[in-house]
């Protein structure tokens, strides 16, 4: 595994925000920055496996693996996580760090972080391309959620007694290892002790619920439209073969339906297929490098 006790900070606000950063600039090439996902237990400890096969393969170009706050080891305050805190967070990272233009990676439904970082009013003049890992359905991204009702949904429930009781729970193996192979992975062999043992050990500290309520709650549910199609990022779209998605109302959307949706949405994007199903880093870990490398080419 890369060494992840060599974590560094970088004050934002008044909260201190993590990160690790791997590889070497000897070649001039475009850095990559990951954006993990939001769940119980995950930080930029998600991207694990995949920095294990990089660093491995001694990769000329640097990664840099930042924490969002509320997760893993930047600070954990108790408020409810908008996409834009995020972005506003990273957009800092890039311009007060990284100092250079970067590749975004970005792990599913964190893609509303990286659609505020590269379009509107918070976009970010350093992000070169796009990444996304098994974005959410075109629907999903498309059909904006109600604030209020998230508002109280977080105010009576996640923000509250009953909703640390849960958290418990939902920190259990048995809750997390029922979901990843109902939602997350092609094969149920793949859900290992590694995976496990990561978000167990992850979802430890109570304060981290927060973020994983604020997702819940679905304030990141907003209609994104208008900032996708005015993206200009050069953008590598890779779904998992055996991808999955229901919407609300039972439509069932294909991996290739959801490129096609996405490429006809966006401006400069390319849509792949590779094996897997929504965790693509983690379980084809070796194809998903191999995309990343060849993207990376490109620039």
């Amino acid at each position: 595994m890369p060494n992840l006790t060599q974590t560094k900070y970088y004050n934002w606000k008044k909260y201190n925000c993590a990160y690790t950063e791997y590889g070497t600039d000897e070649n001039n090439q475009v850095p990559l920055v990951l954006i993990h996902p939001i769940g119980v237990g995950l930080s930029g400890i998600f991207w694990n496996r995949f920095l294990e096969h990089f660093t491995n393969k001694n990769a000329s170009y640097k990664i840099y693996n930042p924490d969002l706050l509320g997760c893993g080891k930047s600070d954990l305050p108790r408020i409810a996580y908008d996409p834009k805190d995020w972005a506003m967070q990273l957009n800092f990272f890039l311009e007060n760090v990284v100092k250079k233009p970067v590749i975004l990676v970005v792990q599913g439904a964190s893609f509303p972080i990286a659609i505020y970082m590269s379009a509107g009013d918070l976009k970010c003049d350093f992000i070169k391309g796009l990444i996304l890992s098994g974005p959410p359905a075109w629907n999903i991204m498309t059909n904006g959620g109600n604030r209020k009702i998230s508002e109280i949904i977080w105010n009576l429930f996640f923000d509250s007694f009953v909703g640390s009781l849960f958290y418990k729970y939902a920190q259990g193996r048995k809750f997390i290892r029922s979901f990843s192979v109902k939602q997350l992975f092609a094969q149920e062999k793949d859900v290992d002790d590694q995976w496990l043992d990561m978000l167990e050990k992850g979802g430890l500290n109570p304060k981290n619920r927060y973020a994983v309520f604020s997702f819940l709650a679905g304030f990141w549910r907003k209609d994104y439209t208008k900032l996708m199609k005015t993206m200009e990022q050069k953008t590598l779209l890779l779904m998992g073969k055996e991808a999955t998605s229901v919407s609300k109302d039972g439509f069932k959307e294909s991996p290739d339906q959801r490129i096609e949706l996405y490429k006809q949405n966006m401006l400069n994007l390319e849509g792949k297929k590779i094996s897997g199903r929504n965790v693509l880093p983690y379980e084809s870990t070796e194809e998903f490098l191999a995309e990343v490398q060849d993207f990376i080419k490109t620039f």
